[in-house]
Parts: structure tokens; sequence; C-alpha cells
């Protein structure tokens, strides 16, 4: 780039976050981090300019004094908790996502990307098409996602805001939480402890972090992309149990204990289309299941 364009991420110390901002750098950038983790200097980033801010809070948007190019609002990403706090998820990813759009609304930006989830379709049949109308999800998660959709697709229809709206199935790569479940399965495996599951016949999307930046990074660039609900995962579904089997694989040597149980509440087979993808923004995924898992658990066998 001749010119630095200026991209924000917001959630910018979570998982998609960090892996965005170190791309962006390599793309040729300058990128900034909103989020409400303070971090030690350590754990920054070279090269990004960080911002604590709380975009609950109007009066907050005052720390922001550069003007962007792209926005991309990771926030709240992997907020799927066994209790899920209303405050937190109400709050942050819906109040706080039309704090943020609002902010931006008369900004000119050239794109904002939201990252929603596959959660939004609720029990729709898999594959997953965007042009499917939602039915209720079953999370409180997917409901606020949904609604964050919603009001977006509201921006867009009536002030063209330029928004993108990208739905993710399971990404995951280095640097993953615990609360997700490749980052579970890790990080119970290097500790001994006993491996909490269900019966493991769901049928669930693996995207390796590499492909979704990608997608990503060519949403940014796409006009046609403007107003747009996108998928963007594997397109082919595993067993999790299968999953479980091949992770094992990485780790013989040590002793982990597996606990089935049943969830009665859970999705059978979730898995999305990627067509619109393959087409608006001529992307495909690269890393096949096999590839990423070694991938990740190369660094830690």
């Amino acid at each position: 780039m001749d010119k630095k364009q200026k991209i924000l991420v917001v959630g910018g110390t979570g998982f998609l976050g960090k892996h965005i901002l170190k791309k962006s750098l390599k793309l040729g950038y300058s990128p900034t981090s909103i989020s409400l983790k303070k971090l030690t200097k350590i754990k920054k980033i070279k090269g990004v300019d960080y911002i604590n801010l709380d975009i609950r809070k109007k009066k907050e948007f005052r720390k922001i004094t550069i003007k962007f190019d792209y926005v991309v609002n990771v926030g709240g990403y992997g907020g799927i908790k066994k209790k899920f706090n209303p405050y937190e998820g109400l709050e942050s990813q819906y109040i706080g996502l039309k704090n943020l759009a609002g902010y931006f609304l008369n900004k000119k930006l050239k794109k904002f990307v939201q990252i929603g989830s596959s959660l939004e379709y609720g029990n729709n049949k898999s594959p997953n098409f965007e042009k499917m109308v939602p039915k209720l999800p079953l999370t409180d998660y997917g409901k606020v996602k949904l609604k964050a959709t919603n009001h977006l697709k509201f921006l867009h229809q009536f002030y063209d805001f330029p928004v993108v709206i990208l739905r993710l199935y399971q990404v995951y790569g280095p640097g993953q939480d615990k609360n997700r479940l490749l980052g579970y399965l890790l990080n119970s495996i290097k500790n001994k402890k006993i491996i909490k599951v269900s019966k493991g016949d769901q049928m669930r999307d693996f995207l390796y972090i590499s492909d979704f930046i990608e997608a990503l990074f060519r949403c940014l660039k796409e006009k046609k992309t403007e107003g747009e609900i996108i998928n963007i995962g594997q397109g082919s579904p595993i067993k999790i149990k299968t999953l479980i089997n091949k992770t094992m694989r990485f780790f013989s040597t040590k002793k982990t204990r597996i606990k089935f149980s049943i969830k009665n509440s859970e999705i059978k087979t979730l898995y999305p289309s990627i067509n619109k993808a393959k087409r608006l923004i001529r992307w495909k995924p690269k890393i096949k299941i096999e590839t990423g898992l070694r991938k990740l658990f190369s660094l830690h066998a």
C-alpha cells in the first residue's frame, strides 16, 4: 500500500483479534485495537496502537482520535459460556454494537465487518444458506448475534452503512482459549484432566484461523460484500468424536480420560454452504482438518 490504511479491531486482545492485527501489519495496514482488557507491554504486538474503551458507554468514544478506513468488530467472540451473563452478552454485544455502529455511521468508512455466528440460523437444516430465514436461535449468544445482524442490516438499508456480516462456524488455531472445543481438549490433555464431552455424534464445521483471516481481508477490499451476510466455514462437517480421536493421536503418550454425557438441546448437524463466499470474494478454505490439527498440536505435543 502506498498510503497506510487504518484498521480498527474491536476486541483486539482476543483470539481472532490478535490474528487479525498481526496479519494487518504484514499487509501494510496501520492497526489499532480496542478492548476492555489492559495488556502488559510484553503482551502487546509491536506496531499496534491500543485503546482501552468500554463500547457500552458512548462517552468513552471520545478516546478515539483517529479516522479509520476499516472497522472489524470481533468483540464478544467466544462468549458462549455455561452460564450466559445477560449483562455481558446483551450489553457488550448488542448495546455496544449499536454504540459502535452509531459512532461510525457518518465517518465515511470503507467497510464495517461484523463477526456473526452460525448459531443465528437456529434449528434450520444444514447446510445453512445465507438466504434462509433464521429460526429462533437456541442459545442466548445466537439471539444476541442475530439481533446485532438485524440492526446492521437496517443501517445498511436506510443509511448505506458499508457493513458486511461474516457468520463464522468453528474457527480454531494457535492461541485459542479453553472455552472452545479444541482449546479445551488441548488444555485438558496438557494438564491430564478428564475430558468431559457429549456423546460426540454431532456434526460440526471447523475452519483453521489462517483461512478465516484470508476471507476477512478479501471482504474488506470487495465492494460487492456491502450489505451482505456471508458464511465463513470449511463447508464439510466432521463428527465430534472423530475429531477427538484425531486429536488424541497427537498425544498418545499422555493419559487422559474421556467422560461422555448427553446434551439434548444441541443441534445435531451444523455446517454451512460456502458457495456465496466462493462467488463474492473468490475464497475457499485451503487447510483441511488433518493439516490444521497437525499445525495446532505440533506446537504442544
